[in-house]
């Protein structure tokens, strides 16, 4: 970054709603973070946190603590007082820089480790007033930890990854060779929210690189389309409820702007599975040759890449190995699995995280002989495509069968009314476990479990057909967009 404010300094760096950022302030800003940073005492490897939406000045603040040897701790705005602190807290924070949209939650925490909370507005811009403008920076090592991503949180309480400064800086290579919309003169939109892991490296990579983006601090379906139809932008990523909500559209809306985002050459997506009904409105609405659909998580980087080609003859994969990466299948003897054969997916690559914070024993679970595994159960073809079968956590055994959600999901989701679906094991005394379904009708339709269950029969076996269905407004998820299946399981959601 600081290199293209010496070759482009008045080139754009960031937009941000009416607010502008070219490279030389963004450079210039970022060293008074650094400096500031110096002044309240941090020293390398001190944890200091964000907690802000996506806003112009999210990537001075990571990159101006991380100048001054901070492990930079990126947390959702969107959690509740008591889980920020706990987050704080957990990774030992010693200063917060806040956003007022998190400000209320924030001051009405209580924190053990937090010395000094920073309001971003005019107490932040103060604040950086009184800064040096420049401040020795200590000598870091390439796997010294960069960010502290809080996990998502799917499957039990949620854990500080740290990633490294090699990790993200290779990332981010590999993204520009897979992608081909991250160099100087390309233009990215920025829509998910810089404090999960992916949402930060689609827009950071941008900067990396010295093109522009632009970041949104909210998803307006509309919104995005008119950018996306009035600005030469090159490449977007989305996760796929950001899609369901861009295809919600009223018809004259998605009308008026398709065929005329003639400079888009990349749509990326990850998070969750894209159905493959998505998949087709996505080639049919943007154009072939455009959508990448990526597997990985926080601790493993990108794994896989469902290429342009592949979209729409590949169904349910998740692609071929990305760049610069191994992925193999295991037993639960870790003996490696034969073609067609479901095993647990482990992946090696320069991507991988460092650890959990504080937490060793977690770290040495996640990984066997360097490798690393989210807890995906997955199985590949003759022709090196993976497939993932569903989280080793959620496999359902009913009446002795074992069930992979993911397989039943997918065929609700072809059904029509159907904008949503998860499948959860429940407690039954007759089965053991009894798979349940929980369902987003899509707006203005109107369907029964009967249908449903007759749907399901036409391409499942009977005891891969849910004994229940539930119907709910919304899933639960997490700011990345994944499922909160065990808020499911605990009755948490409704309405």
């Amino acid at each position: 970054m600081h290199a293209s404010a010496a070759r482009t300094p008045a080139k754009a760096a960031i937009h941000c709603g009416e607010q502008r950022m070219s490279y030389a302030e963004l450079s210039a800003r970022t060293r008074r973070v650094a400096g500031g940073a110096a002044a309240l005492g941090l020293r390398k490897g001190d944890r200091a946190a964000i907690v802000a939406p996506n806003c112009i000045e999210y990537a001075e603040i990571v990159c101006g603590l991380s100048d001054a040897g901070s492990i930079v701790a990126t947390i959702s705005p969107r959690l509740a007082g008591r889980e920020i602190a706990a987050a704080c807290d957990d990774c030992g924070a010693r200063v917060i820089l806040v956003h007022p949209a998190a400000a209320a939650a924030v001051s009405g925490a209580r924190f053990a480790s937090v010395e000094r909370v920073i309001e971003i507005g005019p107490e932040y811009e103060a604040w950086l007033g009184e800064s040096a403008a420049a401040a020795p920076h200590p000598q870091l090592e390439e796997t010294d930890p960069f960010t502290l991503v809080y996990s998502s949180g799917t499957t039990g309480e949620p854990k500080g990854i740290l990633i490294s400064h090699r990790s993200r800086a290779l990332t981010f290579h590999g993204m520009a060779m897979e992608y081909g919309c991250y160099g100087p003169d390309d233009v990215q939109l920025g829509i998910a929210p810089m404090s999960h892991g992916a949402g930060f490296a689609f827009i950071m990579a941008t900067l990396y690189f010295g093109g522009t983006v632009e970041v949104l601090p909210r998803f307006e379906p509309e919104l995005v389309l008119s950018r996306l139809g009035s600005r030469p932008f090159t490449g977007v990523f989305m996760v796929p409820t950001h899609f369901n909500a861009i295809f919600g559209l009223e018809q004259a809306a998605l009308g008026s702007w398709r065929g005329r985002m003639p400079a888009l050459r990349t749509i990326m997506s990850n998070a969750a599975a894209l159905p493959q009904a998505v998949k087709e409105k996505i080639v049919d609405y943007f154009g072939a040759g455009l959508l990448h659909e990526t597997y990985g998580s926080t601790e493993a980087g990108v794994v896989t890449n469902l290429r342009p080609q592949d979209q729409l003859v590949r169904k349910q994969s998740v692609g071929r190995p990305f760049a610069v990466t191994d992925v193999r299948l295991l037993d639960d003897d870790g003996r490696e699995v034969g073609e067609g054969e479901v095993g647990e997916l482990y992946s090696l690559s320069p991507y991988i995280f460092n650890g959990y914070f504080n937490r060793p024993e977690e770290t040495a679970a996640a990984l066997r002989d360097g490798w690393v595994t989210a807890g995906d159960l997955a199985r590949r073809d003759a022709d090196g495509y993976f497939y993932i079968v569903d989280r080793k956590k959620d496999m359902v055994v009913t009446g002795g069968f074992n069930v992979y959600p993911r397989e039943v999901e997918e065929v609700l989701h072809g059904h029509p009314a159907v904008l949503e679906a998860a499948v959860i094991g429940v407690p039954d005394e007759k089965w053991g476990e009894a798979l349940s379904a929980v369902i987003v009708a899509r707006p203005g339709t109107n369907v029964s479990p009967v249908e449903l269950e007759a749907h399901c029969r036409g391409s499942l076996a009977g005891y891969k057909i849910p004994k229940s269905f539930r119907f709910i407004g919304a899933l639960p998820r997490n700011a990345g967009g994944k499922v909160l299946k065990n808020e499911l399981r605990a009755g948490k959601a409704g309405g």
